[in-house]
């Protein structure tokens, strides 16, 4: 991998356990010549990871909507910030640019980008990896209504494996590196959910 979007919140909780992964996630992206892509903001955890690439050498592309400038604190000190018209030609453009999803500890906008990069996933649009990094077990609850899911059948096993899970960030980093799975394999070979 080349390029690793990261999806990560506006917002930072002062948690000491999520600021350490932070900063060991933007010491292996350098480490490993991989180029940061992400929401393009300088506040939070987004502004958080994308200083500690920088400070130590890394490129970082940010991507960010015109009328999200002023709120999340455009970032202007990037490697490239691509401002884009809205919210849809963002999210189009840094999985464009990046080889593989990792999604770490956020709200609403951070589940939101990780579902539909998930669901282009699972319909064969892109064959690209993606993470979460599970911090102090933040996205457990998230994997257990997975399950539930897959329990009521309303999601193939298949595709629940889709979702790869770690709270190691160089763990991650291996599994994503060993991720194949093609079109046929999640959505088209089989519609059945038995």
């Amino acid at each position: 991998m080349k390029s690793i979007c990261v999806f990560c919140g506006s917002n930072f909780n002062g948690d000491p356990q999520l600021l350490a992964v932070i900063n060991e996630l933007a010491h292996e992206l350098v480490k490993q010549e991989i180029t940061l892509v992400y929401g393009g903001g300088r506040v939070g955890v987004m502004g958080l990871l994308a200083d500690e690439v920088l400070k130590n050498g890394g490129k970082v592309i940010g991507v960010i909507p015109e009328f999200l400038m002023t709120k999340e604190v455009g970032h202007v000190g990037l490697t490239e910030l691509i401002i884009t018209k809205n919210m849809h030609e963002r999210k189009q453009k840094m999985a464009d640019l990046s080889d593989g999803v990792i999604t770490l500890p956020g709200g609403y906008g951070t589940l939101e980008e990780f579902f539909e990069v998930l669901t282009w996933l699972q319909l064969g649009l892109h064959h690209k990896p993606i993470g979460l990094l599970n911090v102090g077990g933040f996205y457990n609850p998230l994997l257990t209504q997975l399950d539930v899911m897959v329990e009521q059948k309303f999601l193939k096993p298949i595709n629940r494996n889709l979702v790869l899970c770690n709270d190691k960030v160089t763990d991650l980093l291996v599994q994503m590196d060993a991720f194949d799975v093609q079109p046929d394999d999640v959505w088209f070979k089989d519609r059945n959910l038995i």
